[in-house]
């Protein structure tokens, strides 16, 4: 390795990168959903379109091995940081403002946000795109040993995004709201602010991502042999996971085993912030990002943590029903919210952390099966093709989700939720039917 590449301490880079990894992430995917609600969008648009932004973590198999080729994997990741930057920033210079009188109905077009949902299609796909290049510049630009060490700081700074975007963000949009009394400018402020972040650390990441000598271009002076030779493996790879052995079994569990939950998250936020004559919570959107976005994430956490470590001690087969278990029963918190309309912020705080815990706790099994299934001469291309299956599987539900809950209320909508808990209990019947005992003790990888 060059010495310019031996004397750049991976604590330079590695927190942020995947701090940046995750922040676009969760403004696309999450955010976006809580700031149309407030705005006044109704949840049958509002969950349609924001769902379709999952779009490019589904597809992004089919590009990912272009990125390998062409450029490199430093050139992808500057790239995409700047133009997640300048989408935002456009974001922020266009964002319509409705009338309060309008927010207020609950009847706001989403036509009026048509150029807003564009920039966030061109961030979607440039942060699924920064996924590809992070993750192949991670095992490029280290040696064995400090990938192992990096292994948790990566995971703990993705993790740290999550509790900043959903939390202090949505906490920050809140306290604007209220000090400015607009709530388009509190989302527009907040916003901005998220813009600013990331070009700040893509400008940091000029300067601090090392240049390996193992990161290079592979496609030169126009020669087209190595693009025929990436379609050629790409059709193997494709050919190879639709041969598997129970393949079709294994795509409808990534499909099924979180239906619940692709149902409950994407009415969550609205829920909290929807007045109680609607059925919501009437929470304001400080109270949310405390609540949902920091207690919450952190009992997610908690939850996969302690899921990784019972199915290191007993595997995936031993574990896979109580890990169901927890995937769906603590969905009946929701449904006592929605019955009982508390007003305790601390019982809502509860009733959230229960439900999220058992999600993190529950998608352990989910995230070991993708591993399981794809094991064999393809173990990293299969396992990418899971993850498309598994951004499908929230995608799809999400699409339907607010139409749903118009049609049924928020209290029929939570018990429907619990009705589609019956799919991850019949998936996980026949997927435990094909794991292997051994499978899964001592070998928990993120």
């Amino acid at each position: 390795m060059s010495t310019q590449f031996t004397k750049r301490n991976p604590w330079l880079w590695i927190p942020t990168l995947y701090f940046v990894e995750g922040i676009p992430y969760f403004l696309v995917n999450n955010i976006s959903v809580l700031m149309f609600a407030k705005l006044g969008v109704p949840n049958g648009q509002m969950a349609l379109f924001t769902s379709l932004l999952y779009l490019p973590w589904t597809v992004k198999f089919f590009w990912s091995p272009f990125v390998d080729i062409l450029k490199t994997k430093r050139w992808w990741i500057l790239s995409m940081q700047l133009v997640m930057s300048l989408a935002f920033i456009l974001l922020t210079l266009t964002m319509p403002h409705p009338d309060a009188a309008l927010i207020a109905s609950g009847q706001t077009p989403m036509s009026l946000f048509t150029f807003t949902l564009i920039l966030f299609v061109f961030a979607a796909f440039a942060s699924a795109t920064h996924d590809i290049s992070a993750d192949g510049f991670y095992m490029i630009a280290q040696d064995s040993s400090s990938q192992a060490a990096f292994v948790g700081v990566r995971s703990t700074f993705y993790r740290l995004a999550n509790v900043f975007g959903n939390g202090v963000i949505v906490a920050v949009a809140g306290i604007l709201e209220n000090k400015t009394g607009n709530i388009p400018l509190a989302w527009q402020l907040t916003i901005g602010g998220s813009s600013i972040l990331l070009t700040l650390l893509t400008l940091y990441h000029t300067f601090s991502l090392p240049k390996s000598p193992d990161d290079v271009e592979r496609v030169y002076d126009g020669s087209s042999s190595k693009v025929k030779e990436i379609f050629a493996n790409f059709g193997a790879t494709v050919k190879t996971y639709f041969r598997k052995p129970g393949v079709w079994l294994a795509i409808i569990f990534m499909l099924c085993y979180r239906l619940p939950e692709a149902f409950l998250i994407k009415m969550c936020t609205p829920f909290l912030v929807a007045s109680r004559e609607v059925g919501g919570l009437g929470m304001q959107t400080a109270e949310v990002g405390v609540a949902y976005g920091t207690i919450g994430v952190i009992f997610l956490l908690l939850g996969g943590i302690l899921g990784g470590l019972l199915a290191s001690k007993i595997g995936l087969k031993k574990s896979i029903w109580l890990m169901a278990a927890c995937m769906t029963l603590p969905c009946l918190s929701f449904v006592y919210l929605a019955v009982f309309l508390p007003t305790s912020f601390v019982t809502i705080s509860i009733c959230i952390a229960i439900e999220q815990f058992g999600y993190g706790f529950g998608f352990t099994a989910y995230m070991l099966y993708m591993m399981y299934f794809s094991e064999g001469e393809f173990k990293t291309s299969h396992y990418a093709f899971c993850t498309c299956f598994m951004a499908l599987s929230m995608m799809i539900p999400g699409m339907f989700a607010g139409f749903l809950q118009e049609a049924l209320g928020y209290k029929g909508f939570f018990w429907m939720v619990i009705v589609c808990c019956i799919a991850t209990v019949v998936v996980t019947f026949f997927a435990d039917k094909r794991i292997d005992p051994a499978y899964g003790k001592k070998q928990i990888e993120k």
